[in-house]
């Protein structure tokens, strides 16, 4: 115990270090003595602490000391920080805020203590936030805080966060209120804090009673001592080893010590989407890292596998007990957590406040075909607990029931009542009342029988939704290997690490294979599958499998290989093991029994042979014997390889026709396996004993992959149409086959996965990546790419690195590239045989650190043209970097896109640029905060005859009609410019008049001019009729969202009504119209001959003006577009408007 541990009596009156009545509003900006002298600003993935926070954040330390020390209002009342005062007191945080202060030094101790564990994860976050407060109140030394920080700053944050609580916790009871203030002041931006702080506020006062739930248990009997020690020791003898297949003939199966072969999984306390996690056997790899790496330091806490139950994780509203379930994907290692849990409980190191753990798996229950009780059901396992059960019903919170693999039951369980096919006579609520097994399941879970008891449940995710409405108080998910988790796993599979390593590096540099890492059961399987190509000297290294489907056939071959002469016809057996579980697949079946091994001809008695016991596990329970797959993948590799031994195969593409048609994905894998095994690669290692594959199914899967590409190549326009066509890609990819890829492929011009809107966008994992990369390299040229939205990150952009100097147009907007994928691109972008004429990199996190790369790669590339680079954080030195390279008369970039990008002042070198670069046309400025005096600089280039622009956007840059006199000047003189944007600035009224002048002005070419919300009003209006009545260049005018009125658009109307005007697209969005201005607009375009696009969306246009607008659309025959969204028409109204469109078929009315 910590020496200032309080007892429950203890009171700790809180004195200031200054007194009560001198604290100054100034000490916040004091440098404390003895203490940190600067801030640092420190950066998170989502979370920014500056030194501005910090003091924002003893600013309120410091009034709310002047409250609680009773400073009173007048002292405060001439403050300017009042305000502040009398936000804190309608504040959210002041209900949790009011729980800590009425929590005496005592409560407060244990409630840090209760969460300890989960406090180390919340706090690494905001570290240096809680240190600096904690140094500002004097609690910390100035060197106390550089030690915790400086173990954060090394990115020791574990460190760093557990050195802070155990430094708060030597400190005192004050040090720890003024920790749990810092709490409530960051939570928002932390959200494993936010997490815990909302719990207290729930849990209010009967916190404290949960912390103490277990403490008042009575000790075992003595009666019972002997009898609980018995039954642990049976379980540590069941738990204390693993079996493990070798696939070798030596040694079938090894036999390891539990505690030196388990290998710790990552667990957090929730469940992912279920339709993320029943992808992750397709894909997850170094995708499943980057997940995981930045979520759960954000977000997921991670938990123990001893805290499941009686922690500050399994919290419950009642005490009748308490459930968890932990869900995880096949093969991640959900039985042998189990397993472990059952060992170290059975020895002593968890749950101690458990008497009695019984440990059951449904396959076993799935045996128990009647009624049966729960003292039965015990005794079938525990036989020797018969005399004391009902002294254990005594005390169901002293019980645990742990239930393995719900998703392998039989039997169906429906948690919400009114839906359950059981009478309710059947609700399980004595247990020694016979029911049904369902029956005890659903009873234990919800408490029903044994109140009190606590049970935890595992389950694949598929079968999570009959927990849904489960009484469950804790959620959590095993997400398996990450980063030196996977290397570990390899370095204990195999004794020499000479070939461990080997193994490693083989799997890391191979994409698809490193994806397989994750999963503890991937590991295995590859460990047997490429050990041998690294301890046998005859094996050719260069012949490693690089497809999935060459990893299993290497399986199964060193199967056949050890194993084989035990049986007279492999052939055969493994047609009937593989016609087996192509029917488990298809009934989404894995656990097998006698008679279905007697249905597919196959004997119980071929066990005795090894080559069956590697194929199948026999899993020999008390009440049958269950036979499984080692992994599901194997069940579905061997499915797949029966459709080649069968002598006769009926329609085989109607079989993986109708296999594909399936949505819920079951036959996904199999139908890769199929296509991967019509390559040689991938069936002359097994043909070695198997004989030869059937010619005709070779031939007809080879059609069925042509055709399915060839179709699906088409059909892109749903994100289920891209989602095809990337699985039937992984088709191609598996089966190697250059000539099909060639044919389907090899012409195509556009690939499309991306889309604007990222929901219809199909997200690509690095393997994805790798598998499109394939597919690409067998194609001449593809002309178009589009992968906007596809989340393809550093990593999948790596993988498509050989490819992208093919494509000519390539998108790649929104896919978080970050300045590593800048300087990929910039690789392929110097490859002498480049392609890419347009690239689009909007929204990618690039910085000033790719400049460089890119800079040097346009100063050698030919075919460059269109350069996208919105949306990213290039910054004016950046930006100076590609001026110079556009100095460079070798530059061929014609288009360039810098909105979005924080510039402020780099007008100057731009200007450079413009005047000695010939090929630039278009150059996008928007959405930066270049202002008046820089953009003035920009006119002056105009007015170089020189400078080619023709193109220039500058919309959202702080402009006022301080710039406009030099931009009337440039469009005096500028020959070239016919598109300008000046979206969203300041120019007022003044700064329209100018820009009037300068469109009456013969020499004038602008063609285009956006004027979306730049403050004009009526008053400029007039002028505007001028100019057009007379410019004979402007065609589309943009003056959305500014306050013309009905004054306004009736002074337009005289413009339009000038058979001189050339206006084709005027956009008249949220200008404040009403019904007033209709007649108006009406008269004018009936006689209109030019305008081709109306907008009129957003005003105040009522079902009055409908007769007159309906006319509009009628006689105004140059119309093909009008926009009327966002008005006040009726229903019958608007039927009214876009019943024209049926006479007209060229017409859009958009209501």
């Amino acid at each position: 115990m910590y020496s200032d541990s309080p007892s429950p009596s203890t009171k700790t009156e809180r004195t200031h270090p200054h007194g009560p009545h001198n604290v100054a509003i100034t000490r916040c900006v004091k440098v404390v003595p003895d203490s940190v002298t600067e801030f640092k600003y420190i950066s998170y993935p989502t979370l920014k602490i500056n030194h501005l926070t910090i003091l924002n954040w003893m600013l309120d330390f410091t009034i709310a000391e002047h409250q609680n020390l009773g400073t009173s209002v007048s002292t405060m009342a001439e403050d300017p920080t009042s305000t502040k005062r009398m936000r804190m007191d309608t504040d959210p945080n002041s209900a949790i805020t009011e729980f800590l202060t009425k929590c005496d030094d005592y409560r407060l101790f244990h409630l840090t203590k209760f969460y300890w564990d989960r406090l180390e994860q919340a706090v690494e976050e905001g570290v240096e936030g809680v240190s600096s407060l904690l140094t500002y109140e004097r609690h910390f030394s100035g060197q106390e805080h550089r030690r915790v920080t400086d173990l954060m700053e090394r990115g020791n944050r574990a460190e760093s966060s557990k050195l802070l609580l155990n430094l708060v916790m030597e400190k005192g009871s004050r040090a720890r209120r003024v920790m749990w203030k810092s709490f409530v002041k960051m939570h928002h931006a932390v959200p494993k804090l936010d997490k815990i702080l909302n719990e207290i506020q729930e849990r209010g006062s009967d916190q404290f009673d949960h912390m103490n739930i277990g403490r008042g248990l009575t000790e075992i009997p003595s009666h019972l001592k002997d009898v609980q020690q018995e039954h642990k020791e049976t379980l540590r003898v069941q738990s204390e080893t693993l079996r493990v297949n070798t696939i070798l003939i030596k040694e079938k199966v090894k036999i390891f010590q539990l505690v030196d072969r388990y290998a710790e999984l990552t667990v957090i306390s929730t469940v992912r989407d279920r339709t993320l996690v029943e992808h992750e056997l397709l894909a997850r790899g170094r995708d499943h890292e980057e997940w995981r790496e930045k979520h759960l330091r954000r977000e997921l806490e991670k938990v123990r596998t001893d805290q499941l139950f009686q922690s500050s994780f399994s919290w419950r509203k009642s005490k009748s007990g308490s459930s968890a379930a932990v869900s995880g994907v096949p093969g991640i290692g959900k039985t042998t957590m189990v397993q472990k849990i059952v060992h170290d409980w059975a020895t002593g190191k968890i749950y101690p406040h458990f008497q009695f753990v019984f440990s059951f798996k449904f396959r076993d229950l799935n045996a128990i075909n009647c009624s049966i009780n729960l003292w039965n059901l015990i005794l079938i396992f525990y036989p020797y607990l018969r005399n004391i059960l009902k002294q254990l019903w005594k005390n169901p919170e002293r019980l645990l029931f742990i239930l393995d693999g719900l998703d392998e039951f039989k039997d169906s369980i429906d948690f919400a009542d009114s839906q359950r096919h059981t009478e309710p006579q059947y609700m399980c609520t004595d247990p020694e009342c016979r029911c049904q097994v369902s029956d005890i399941v659903y009873s234990l879970i919800q408490h029903k029988l044994l109140p009190g008891c606590s049970v935890l449940v595992t389950s694949r995710p598929t079968a999570l939704h009959l927990l849904e409405k489960a009484e469950i108080s804790v959620w959590a998910e095993i997400l398996g290997f990450v980063g030196g988790e996977r290397k570990e796993y390899f370095n204990k599979f195999f004794d020499d690490q000479a070939v461990a390593a080997a193994v490693f590096r083989h799997v890391e540099e191979n994409e698809l294979l490193y994806t397989m890492c994750y999963n503890p059961s991937y590991c295995w399987i590859l460990g047997l599958s490429l050990g041998p190509f690294f301890t046998q000297r005859d094996r050719k290294q260069q012949g490693v499998p690089r497809t999935i489907t060459q990893l299993y056939s290497y399986y199964i071959y060193n199967i056949l290989k050890n194993h084989g002469r035990e049986i007279e016809s492999p052939r055969d057996v493994l047609l009937k093991i593989g016609e087996m579980a192509f029917a488990g697949v298809s009934e989404k079946k894995i656990v097998f029994r006698n008679g279905d091994l007697i249905k597919s001809n196959l004997q119980p008695s071929q066990f005795l042979s090894g080559f069956m016991m590697e194929l199948l596990e026999r899993d020999e329970s008390a009440q049958s014997v269950v036979y499984t797959f080692p992994h599901l993948t194997i069940q579905e590799f061997v499915a797949a390889l029966a459709q080649f031994l069968t002598p006769d195969p009926g329609d085989v593409r109607k079989l993986l026709s109708e296999a594909h048609s399936r949505e819920d994905g079951r036959f996904e894998i199999f139908l890769r396996f199929v296509a991967g095994l019509s390559s040689s690669q991938a069936a002359w290692p097994l043909e070695e004993f198997l004989g030869p594959f059937l010619h005709q199914t070779i031939c007809r899967v080879i059609e069925w992959v042509k055709e399915k590409v060839e179709g699906q190549i088409v059909n892109t326009w749903s994100k289920t149409g891209k989602r095809d066509l990337l699985n039937t890609f992984h088709y191609l990819f598996e089966s190697q086959n250059k000539a099909v890829a060639r044919t389907t492929v090899g012409s195509v011009e556009t690939l499309s996965f991306g889309d604007c809107n990222s929901e219809k966008a199909l997200r690509l994992t690095p393997t994805d990546c790798a598998v499109l990369s394939h597919v690409i390299g067998l194609c001449d040229t593809i002309k178009h790419l589009d992968l906007e939205n596809c989340s393809i990150q550093g990593e999948g952009l790596e993988q498509l690195g050989p490819i992208l100097h093919k494509c000519r147009l390539l998108s790649l907007q929104s896919n978080k590239l970050g300045d590593s994928g800048g300087k990929l691109l910039s690789e392929a972008l110097r490859n002498p045989d480049c392609k890419i004429q347009k690239l689009w990199l909007w929204d990618n996190g690039l910085t000033d650190s790719c400049a460089k790369d890119l800079v040097y790669a346009l100063s050698t590339n030919r075919s460059l043209t269109v350069l996208n680079l919105g949306g990213n954080k290039l910054g004016d030195s950046g930006v100076k970097l590609l001026s110079a390279v556009l100095r460079n008369p070798d530059c061929k970039i014609q288009e360039l896109g810098l909105y979005g990008n924080d510039l402020t002042a780099c007008a100057e070198d731009l200007v450079s640029a413009l005047s000695t670069n010939w090929l630039l046309t278009v150059l996008k400025l928007g959405d930066n905060k270049l202002g008046d005096s820089e953009v003035k600089l920009l006119f002056a280039a105009l007015r170089n005859p020189d400078c080619k622009i023709q193109k220039l956007d500058l919309a959202g840059n702080g402009l006022t009609d301080s710039c406009t006199e030099d931009l009337v000047s440039a469009l005096s003189t500028n020959r070239s410019l016919t598109h300008l944007n000046l979206n969203n600035n300041k120019l007022g009224d003044s700064g329209g008049k100018l820009l009037s002048v300068a469109l009456r002005n013969p020499d004038c070419k602008i063609q285009k001019l956006c004027l979306w919300d730049v403050g004009l009003t009526d008053s400029c209006t007039e002028d505007l009729v001028s100019a057009l009545s007379t410019n004979r260049s402007l065609t589309d005018l943009n003056l959305g969202n500014n306050k013309l009125g009905d004054s306004g658009m009736k002074l337009l109307s005289e413009a339009l009504r000038n058979p001189d005007c050339k206006i084709q697209k005027l956009h008249l969005d949220r200008v404040g119209l009403t019904d007033s201005c209709t007649e108006d607009l009406v008269s004018a375009l009936s006689t209109n001959r030019s305008l081709t696009v109306l907008s009129l969306a957003t005003n105040s246009f009522t079902d009055r003006s409908v007769p007159a607008l309906r006319s509009l659309i009628q006689t105004c025959r140059t119309l093909e577009w009008i926009w009327m969204w966002g008005n006040q028409f009726s229903s019958i109204g608007k039927r009214r408007l876009e019943s024209p469109q049926a006479h007209r078929p060229r017409l859009r009315v958009e209501m």
